[in-house]
């Protein structure tokens, strides 16, 4: 079985923090936890130092400032398959993604998945304590980016994954340009262009209960804004994929 590493990129989570690595290490004990600070001004980066000088399972990446989220992982992508573990995990760190849930992820990658999606969207997943309004923004900028980018998956936009290295090996990465909500689309329809095997599990999103959240609307904006152009810059290269095939053999 590969290392497991998981990655819980920080900006004013000091509140939330210590009970996520801390649920963690109880769900996969052999599990390293990376914790990724943009410079929080809420001395989460210094939290997090003094938990990683207990548990020599827990190390910290700090970086110079408030950089985005995409830029986050892609830091941490390279320092976890520079430190050769076999599957990068991406995690919230506000409780919203289940610790506890986990395992199920990481038996879906050891059954052969190249990346495993966390799934809201599918049977047996779900969200709690959102209000109506939100799950149908989410559902709604779903819906749209699976349909102008041609995928298949039901939750494109969600942050609980669990790639192999392998996996992030064979993306270009260099062409993942997104540093905010988009981040997420863009890694996951250039692996869906790769050819990787990509399968969804579900998971229950729970609303955070500390800290404020990150999104805005203006970050939805930019995202969905990006998610058209590349559908629109992808539509020749799919219509020519759908005329090989309706070609008679």
């Amino acid at each position: 079985m590969a290392e497991t590493l998981v990655i819980i990129p920080t900006y004013n989570e000091q509140a939330n923090l210590p009970g996520v690595i801390a649920r963690v290490r109880a769900a996969v004990s052999l599990a390293h936890v990376l914790v990724v600070d943009d410079a929080s001004p809420d001395g989460t980066g210094e939290l997090a130092d003094e938990l990683a000088a207990s548990d020599p399972k827990i190390s910290v990446l700090h970086r110079p400032g408030k950089q985005g989220l995409g830029a986050a992982y892609a830091d941490a992508f390279e320092w976890g398959i520079g430190h050769g573990f076999g599957r990068l995990v991406e995690m919230d760190a506000d409780g919203s993604h289940l610790p506890e849930q986990l395992p199920d992820l990481l038996a879906a990658a050891d059954a052969g998945a190249d990346l495993v999606l966390g799934s809201r969207w599918v049977a047996g997943g779900g969200i709690e304590n959102w209000p109506w309004h939100r799950r149908m923004l989410s559902r709604g900028g779903g819906a749209y980016a699976r349909w102008i980018l041609g995928m298949p998956y039901r939750d494109v936009t969600g942050g609980y994954r669990v790639f192999t290295a392998e996996a992030l090996q064979a993306i270009p990465r260099d062409d993942v340009h997104s540093q905010g909500y988009g981040f997420q689309v863009d890694m996951l329809w250039h692996a869906h262009r790769a050819g990787l095997h990509i399968i969804e599990v579900p998971i229950t999103f729970v609303e955070r209960t500390k800290g404020r959240s990150k999104m805005s609307g203006g970050i939805v904006f930019e995202a969905m804004w990006r998610v058209t152009l590349w559908g629109l810059a992808s539509l020749p290269r799919r219509f020519r994929r759908a005329r090989k095939r309706a070609r008679p053999q």
